[in-house]
């Protein structure tokens, strides 16, 4: 494949420095951010992802034969099931009583024979399988060749010139349209052949047909671990060709001689609701595609980048730009741990933001382990979501980076497993509210799961909560508060009948539990009252109290609440001057002190419980414990520890953790997060990160700069939202603030920081603030 310098540098026209550019841009206007590269996509880590919430592709740009590898958010396997085990209610006690007693090992074995949910593991996410095209008369010997992935219009395209004939394709995943949608052009009347067919992985071996010019996909999903396969599903891609003639038999359609092909791919699946499979995919898929009949392409496009837009452009980033941003994708990912390539973090910011964009809108499934792309039938650790951090972790840049709407799907999974986990608390503790532990999947199963070392963890659910109250606390909206109130309730209820006294310290603790996914080194990983329980359950009390102020108090219920807080188990430094993840001073005694979760810093981040500035003795030991751990872990716990080292202002060591996300070996050449293997929660981590080393928003008080490293002496990023429904603007400059522009969304006081510096508004809805410094002092312009 033949690419001149000339067409390497059209193809970065309007997107890169021209080398006569100085090294650094200072914060001029920034492109719109691409990923591109001078060769198809060889394997899936590199293929390019477009999705409408619901639908999701990767395109993998060949020459002779391209690849659609498709997927459809409720194709999982299984169907409705009820995992409750008959035995853990009776076995409850009898595994306290070990825990109380130190036997540790025993607790686990007999936890794992009688506390662990039936099936033991859970339903995994899967996918439809690859639409595949194929060009007679093509090869891959072609010149100019150029596939990228425009952030901003949402849109795939591959360019490349054959035989004097230029030829473009483009790919879109419309949310408007409920579609993917792919145009074929050349410009050369009659040059576009193309031959689909559909392959797929699934061992339920889905049959390929003709209707007129419709291929499709028909089958059933999978059974698993004992669970019937319950789903049927289609997929229907429509050929409208202009010129040539279109003809199919058996399981290809083909169309010659075309002057462009346009194919609309609709896919759906049986589900209606986790215990409701009686849809009629073939029904939504014809329907789908009804609505669509005589639109063109253009129409198509234009309603598809308006809705992206719509949410993309609200926020900007720019963190300065070198000569490093000319090179393809790809190559800058393999150099950049030792490249000056700031605009590249930029570009994993609004990377992420796409992500979500792409594969969680409201009505769709929340974004899962892998968001929505998978081309396996069954995706690593199932494509669960995984609620002990990874599902959290996909949502943590959404209320910040102003896309709070796409938050709706998490809060409808809860609003389901508050269903689900009722039952669970009831049947397996005994217990008033719900309950649901370390994973869940389609089909809202809450028990503990895959051993009681990684599944006996009550403390899911509670920690969704969070995101629940944050959705408020950003927006400030009283009507949906009290429409999710009650499951804020619901979760605080199910450890108000279930903490005990834990005979040792005296204090309310959860148990049995775990610090996921660590072993404490004394013969299992199961304990009573880790940290990390207690900070999420002191969250869920303290937002409770919050909203019964908001909405009105329920006096008893707040009463209770107020008595088991005081109570919960605190805080504690250990001998090493760390912060406990157990209630003993077992850190040094872990199986692994590397470990990838640090699930007791929860308090530091994503909570606020710890700080610099408030608790300056828990900060220190929660850094003594960050740099314990290391740096260099898996693709989301790398993402993790930036968020947590910007929580403790220190800029400089959060972007040496940032070039670790970044480089290639947590970074695929698509730019998906590396665990590995493909992880998505990483990229969504990263995005936060980022966002916290320039904004952060705790403690009642919006923090300025907090953790501005010094490779970023010049940038912006405007958009943001703080608390108390609060948008902000920063720009900076020489290391320092030039300017910060505040808007509210709603009337409201608020405490500005920067540095030692602090300033008190007192907003107006609609009220528009400019901040600026001198001498490092605030002041209102």
């Amino acid at each position: 494949m033949n690419v001149t310098r000339r067409t390497a540098l059209a193809a970065t026209a309007g997107a890169s420095l021209v080398a006569a550019s100085p090294v650094r841009a200072a914060a001029s206007k920034s492109a719109a951010p691409r990923l591109w590269y001078r060769q198809p996509a060889k394997e899936w880590v590199e293929a390019l992802p477009v999705g409408s919430g619901k639908l999701g592709a990767m395109v993998f740009g060949g020459v002779a034969a391209e690849r659609l590898q498709l997927n459809e958010d409720t194709l999982w396997a299984g169907g409705p099931y009820e995992p409750i085990n008959p035995e853990a209610r009776g076995a409850l006690p009898e595994i306290r009583r070990l825990i109380d007693a130190g036997e540790y090992a025993k607790a686990t074995e007999l936890a794992d024979a009688k506390f662990m949910a039936l099936p033991k593991r859970q339903m995994s996410y899967q996918t439809i399988g690859d639409l595949k095209l194929d060009f007679p008369g093509l090869s891959d010997a072609v010149e100019g060749y150029v596939r990228d992935l425009d952030l901003d219009g949402a849109i795939t395209t591959t360019r490349f010139t054959a035989g004097g004939v230029s030829h473009l394709r483009e790919v879109i995943a419309s949310h408007p349209e409920g579609v993917v949608a792919v145009r074929l052009t050349a410009s050369r009347k009659g040059a576009v052949s193309v031959d689909l067919s559909f392959s797929s992985p699934l061992k339920s071996k889905p049959v390929s047909s003709v209707e007129g010019a419709h291929l499709i996909l028909a089958g059933r999903n999978e059974p698993s671990q004992g669970i019937d396969a319950r789903l049927t599903f289609e997929t229907r891609v429509e050929v409208r060709a202009k010129g040539g003639q279109v003809s199919g038999a058996g399981g290809k359609l083909s169309v010659k001689g075309a002057d462009e092909v346009l194919l609309l791919i609709a896919a759906a699946t049986s589900y209606r609701r986790y215990d409701d499979v009686s849809g009629d995919p073939v029904a939504l898929n014809k329907a789908t595609l009804a609505k669509l009949s005589g639109k063109p392409w253009a129409k198509i496009l234009a309603g598809h980048q308006a809705d992206h837009r719509a949410l993309f452009r609200r926020v900007g980033v720019d963190f300065g730009r070198t000569r490093a941003d000319l090179q393809p994708t790809d190559e800058r990912i393999r150099q950049s741990p030792s490249t000056d390539d700031p605009s590249l973090a930029a570009l994993y910011f609004q990377y992420g933001r796409y992500l979500l964009i792409a594969c969680s809108r409201p009505g769709s499934q929340p974004a899962n382990l892998q968001g929505i792309w998978n081309d396996k039938t069954f995706a690593p650790w199932g494509g669960k979501y995984t609620i002990n951090i990874n599902t959290e972790m996909n949502y943590w840049p959404a209320e910040p980076t102003d896309l709070p709407e796409l938050v709706e799907p998490l809060i409808a999974l809860v609003s389901d497993i508050a269903q689900t986990g009722e039952r669970m608390a009831r049947a397996m503790y005994g217990a008033r509210g719900w309950v649901t532990h370390h994973n869940t999947d389609l089909w809202r199963a809450t028990g503990p799961i895959d051993g009681a070392k990684f599944g006996v963890w009550p403390t899911g659910g509670a920690w969704l909560c969070k995101h629940v109250w944050d959705h408020y606390d950003y927006g400030r909206d009283k009507t949906y508060l009290a429409r999710v109130y009650p499951l804020m309730k619901g979760s605080a209820r199910f450890f108000l009948d279930t903490l005990v006294v834990d005979p040792k310290f005296g204090v309310l603790v959860t148990n049995p539990s775990i610090s996921p996914e660590n072993s404490h080194g004394h013969g299992s990983s199961l304990v009573a009252g880790p940290t990390m329980d207690q900070a999420i359950i002191r969250d869920l009390f303290d937002n409770c109290l919050k909203a019964e102020a908001i909405l009105g108090p329920d006096a008893a219920f707040v009463a209770e609440v107020r008595a088991a807080r005081d109570k919960l188990a605190p805080y504690k430094i250990g001998k090493d001057g760390q912060l406990q993840e157990w209630q003993e001073d077992w850190d040094a005694d872990a199986n692994d002190i590397h470990h990838r979760h640090v699930s007791h810093l929860y308090g530091l981040f994503p909570s606020d419980q710890i700080s610099v500035d408030t608790t300056p003795d828990l900060a220190k030991a929660a850094r003594t414990s960050l740099v314990t751990r290391g740096d260099l872990s898996t693709g989301w716990a790398i993402a993790w520890r930036l968020n947590l080292w910007s929580r403790l202002g220190d800029g400089d060591r959060a972007h040496s953790i940032l070039k670790l996300l970044l480089g290639p070996e947590r970074t695929y050449p698509n730019m998906f997060d590396a665990h590995p293997p493909f992880q998505i929660d990483g990229n969504f981590g990263g995005a936060s990160g980022m966002t916290e080393m320039v904004l952060q928003s705790r403690n009642d008080r919006i923090y300025l700069l907090p953790a501005l490293p010094s490779a970023w002496p010049t940038g912006a990023m405007t958009g943001l939202r703080a608390r108390g429904a609060v948008g902000v603007d920063v720009r900076w400059s020489g290391g320092k603030l030039t300017e910060a522009v505040l808007t509210a969304r709603e009337a409201g006081k608020h405490t500005v920081v920067l540095a030692g510096s602090t300033l008190d508004l007192d907003l107006r809805k609609g009220q528009r603030v400019r901040l600026t410094a001198k001498d490092g002092v605030l002041k209102q312009a």
